[in-house]
């Protein structure tokens, strides 16, 4: 075995990886995912070079712990969620690069183990709200896929086949989405921007979509694929909705003698762009800086509901984003506005350099999480679901959290390592490797939208303790830390997982990179 191999497999196993929680009583267990927010679009992460006020997700972090070094699995959504449901990297599966597709089948299989399935087995009553967008079986005849899969443009009324075609599928159950994958409830939309354009409650859509969606509606920032809509369908009053829903499943719930996990997955500040009027120009930069506010808003509302039932000092909860910000919602004006969504990192949403997966990520949990605490340490998304299960007393089978770290040690005060290495990919599909402080990409570029690549360079070595920004590439001058990181990398897809176990098997046969001429 190669030296460097020797040296990956202790990298992957950090002394801290498995404790157990003190206190008495589970903790009901709220986790608030914001789409597309940046590492500096949390004020309290940029104070310097943000100009967006968040003064409930600031109020959060006072009252917990906010992380500094916090990834997602990608730069991108679909990815990052999966991971941070299943505790397992997104490119083990058929999902090697992009996001699920329109109509897409479900990306975690019905076997895996998500941290709805792990609280329901502890006794837990959990709810999904909002954002899915990992796929769902619909049942879509073969002589009606063209149909469905098509974007068409302009003013349009639906055939009367198009209706039938629409009331064929959408009058029948949906499987494969959140009640089969671990929550008891569900009440969302897949993806706001793209259709159906309806809610789903549970299995069903809310209502058969038999029209459009307006052709207005597709413009400057807002949905992104025609398609069949609930008659009179708007954007706006989805973010309002799914803040109500959860504050109402808070009250529902506050005198069950059972515990509750909420996913709320928020549709913001990700496009559709559609601010509500209390909230228009309330930045005094752009839209989505008005969106942003009125996420925070709605973080306020939610921790207001917990306040209203005295359940707040029994709920643990965590605010975090998926990727980074979206270049194409008016970046350059907002810099030059001074606001810089990314903070001092670079890139952006889609990239693999750290503002495509660098994200916000604050835990409150009183009575274990010291109020006003920050932690440095490297943390990923993944880690969710074993420190759930680590919470519970719920040991996870060999087959689930395959690159999940328990983050209670740090929860309670510890200052050492739980994990050393991690893995965030592009768009595209090119990984970075972190090893403490020096990560490795595979690539001359950002793997994403952003432009500039290292044309001496096939690929790219930084280490973020001198070099947050990413600007000076080692890779000529540290040939030996280049080694173990690619070593590393290769051990960590080969095993099927980079944690302790047994090795396990990858869905697919996880693509290479530098990518062959």
């Amino acid at each position: 075995m190669k030296w460097y191999t020797l040296f990956a497999l202790t990298a992957l196993f950090p002394v801290h990886c498995i404790s157990q929680a003190t206190a008495t009583d589970p903790p009901n267990i709220v986790i608030i995912y914001a789409d597309d927010l940046g590492y500096g679009d949390v004020h309290c992460y940029n104070p310097n070079r943000g100009k967006i006020k968040t003064p409930n997700i600031d109020r959060l972090a006072a009252s917990g712990m906010r992380f500094t070094d916090a990834h997602s699995s990608s730069g991108v959504c679909s990815p990052s969620r999966y991971t941070l449901l299943t505790g397992r990297y997104h490119w083990r599966t058929r999902l090697q690069s992009g996001i699920v597709g329109l109509w897409g089948p479900p990306i975690i299989s019905p076997e895996r183990m998500t941290i709805g399935s792990v609280a329901k087995r502890a006794g837990y009553r959990t709810a999904c709200f909002g954002k899915w967008h990992l796929g769902w079986n619909w049942e879509i005849p073969a002589a009606l896929a063209k149909q469905f899969k098509a974007r068409p443009k302009g003013e349009l009324t639906p055939t009367a086949d198009q209706r039938r075609a629409w009331q064929k599928v959408f009058e029948r159950s949906i499987t494969g989405g959140p009640i089969d994958r671990g929550f008891d409830t569900y009440f969302g939309v897949d993806v706001p921007n793209w259709p159906p354009y309806c809610f789903i409650k549970d299995n069903r859509t809310v209502g058969i979509p038999d029209s459009f969606l307006k052709e207005e509606l597709l413009q400057k920032n807002q949905a992104s694929h025609q398609g069949p809509a609930i008659q009179g369908w708007t954007l706006e009053p989805t973010l309002p909705e799914l803040g109500r829903r959860a504050s109402d499943y808070i009250s529902n719930q506050a005198d069950s003698i059972d515990p509750f996990l909420i996913y709320l997955s928020l549709t913001s500040p990700h496009t559709p762009l559609a601010v509500n009027k209390p909230w228009k120009q309330k930045s005094g930069l752009n839209a989505y800086a008005d969106l942003v506010m009125e996420t925070d808003s709605l973080v306020g509302d939610v921790l207001a509901a917990l306040r209203e039932h005295d359940l707040q000092n029994q709920t643990l909860v965590l605010f975090t984003s998926d990727n980074g910000c979206a270049p194409y919602i008016g970046v350059k004006d907002l810099e030059a506005r001074g606001h810089f969504p990314s903070g001092p990192l670079r890139g952006y949403k889609a990239d693999v350099w750290e503002g495509g997966h660098r994200i916000p990520f604050i835990v409150r949990w009183p009575g274990v999480v010291q109020p006003s605490t920050l932690c440095n340490q490297l943390v990923h998304q993944a880690d969710l679901i074993r420190t759930i299960a680590d919470i519970l007393g719920t040991p996870l089978p060999e087959d689930a959290g395959e690159d999940s770290y328990s983050l209670l040690p740090l929860l309670q005060g510890s200052s050492g390592e739980v994990r050393t290495n991690s893995v965030s990919c592009s768009i595209r599909g090119v990984p970075s490797i972190r090893l403490h402080n020096w990560k490795y990409i595979p690539s001359a570029g950002s793997g994403g939208w952003s432009a500039g690549r290292d044309t001496n360079h096939k690929a790219q070595l930084y280490n973020l303790d001198t070099d947050l920004g990413e600007k000076n590439n080692l890779v000529s001058v540290e040939p030996e830390q280049l080694a173990q990181l690619q070593g590393l990398l290769e051990t960590v897809i080969t095993r099927g997982r980079s944690t302790p176990g047994k090795n396990q098997p990858n869905d697919v046969r996880v693509k290479r990179y530098p990518v062959a001429n």
